[in-house]
C-alpha cells in the first residue's frame, strides 16, 4: 500500500465504455487522484463475427451471434438484480462528470499511444478493451494490469465464470488480476479470488457480481505495483481459451446442468 504521505501514482485506465467499465472508472477515481480514463470506440459486431468465423468457423460464429441477440433481449429481465449488486457494492454505472475522459478510436491506435506517451503513467489498468498489442506496450514504460472475470489460466477469454459453472468447476469461478502480455489472459497472476453466486444469478449477472469482488483486488494491485511491492503468483494448471456460448450450447448446458 502507498502511505498517506506518498505521492499518488499516475494511473491510466483503458476501457471500452458501458456500465461495467464505468463502474471501474468511478471506483478507481475514488482511490487514485491522478487518474485518466481512455475510452475506445466499440468494435463493430460484424467485425467480431467475421474474426470468430476465421478462428472457429461460420457455424460457431453464427451460433454465438444468435446467443448475443438472446442476451441483449434478456437484459431488461435482469435489470433489478444488476442494480442490487451495484447498490450493495456502492458502484455507479454512469461516469462521474468530473472524470478526465479521453476518447480514442482504438487502444492500439496512434492517438492512444500519444496520450500514454504524454501522460507517463506509473500503471495502466485495463478492462474490457480490444486485446492490447505488444507494439503499444513496448512504447509505454509502465505495467499493464488487467481485470479478468475468470480464473486464469484455466478459464481465459469470455464468460469464463459461466464456463466454469457449466463444467461444475465452482472453485474456479472467480476473478483474476494479471499483467498483460502478448497472449490472451496469459499474463502473470497478481491476485485471484473465487466468487460465490446466488441462485438468482445467471450469465446475465455473473460479471456484475464478479466486478464487485474484483475491484478491491485491482486497486491493491495498482497500489502495490506503483509502490514497488508487487507480487506475482505462479499457477500450474491447464489453460483454455473460451468464447461466448452458441445458442444451442447455452440451451444444452442449461438443461443438463441447470446453469443459465
Amino acid at each position: 500500500m502507498i502511505s498517506q504521505t506518498a505521492k499518488s501514482p499516475i494511473v491510466v485506465l483503458l476501457i471500452a465504455g458501458g456500465p461495467l467499465g464505468n463502474c471501474v472508472a468511478n471506483r478507481l477515481a475514488e482511490r487514485f487522484k491522478n487518474l485518466t480514463v481512455i475510452q475506445e470506440e466499440p468494435e463493430r459486431k460484424w467485425d467480431i463475427v467475421r474474426r470468430r468465423a476465421r478462428f472457429l468457423g461460420w457455424g460457431a460464429a453464427i451460433g454465438q451471434a444468435a446467443f448475443g441477440v438472446v442476451y441483449k433481449l434478456g437484459e431488461s429481465k435482469h435489470k433489478l438484480r444488476r442494480q442490487r449488486v451495484l447498490s450493495d457494492a456502492g458502484l455507479l454505472p454512469t461516469l462521474r462528470p468530473d472524470l478526465n475522459v479521453q476518447h480514442v478510436s482504438s487502444v492500439n491506435g496512434p492517438d492512444c499511444q500519444a496520450l500514454l506517451t504524454n501522460l507517463k503513467p506509473d500503471v495502466v489498468a485495463v478492462y474490457g478493451t480490444r486485446l492490447i498489442k505488444p507494439k503499444l506496450m513496448e512504447k509505454v514504460a509502465a505495467p499493464f494490469i488487467n481485470y479478468h472475470a475468470g480464473i486464469t489460466p484455466k478459464y481465459r477469454g469470455q464468460h469464463p465464470a459461466y464456463w466454469a459453472l457449466a463444467a461444475a468447476d465452482r472453485s474456479r469461478a472467480g476473478v483474476t488480476i494479471h499483467l498483460v502480455d502478448d497472449g490472451v489472459d496469459t499474463g502473470k497472476v497478481l491476485a485471484q479470488r473465487t466468487v460465490r453466486f446466488s441462485e438468482q444469478d445467471t450469465i446475465w449477472t455473473y460479471q456484475w457480481v464478479q466486478l464487485a469482488e474484483a475491484l478491491p483486488l485491482l486497486e491493491d494491485a495498482i497500489d502495490n505495483w506503483a509502490a514497488a511491492h508487487e507480487t506475482v503468483t505462479e499457477t500450474d494448471v491447464s489453460s483454455q481459451l473460451y468464447f461466448p456460448p452458441t445458442i444451442w450450447t447455452y440451451v444444452r448446458n442449461g438443461l443438463r446442468s441447470g446453469v443459465w
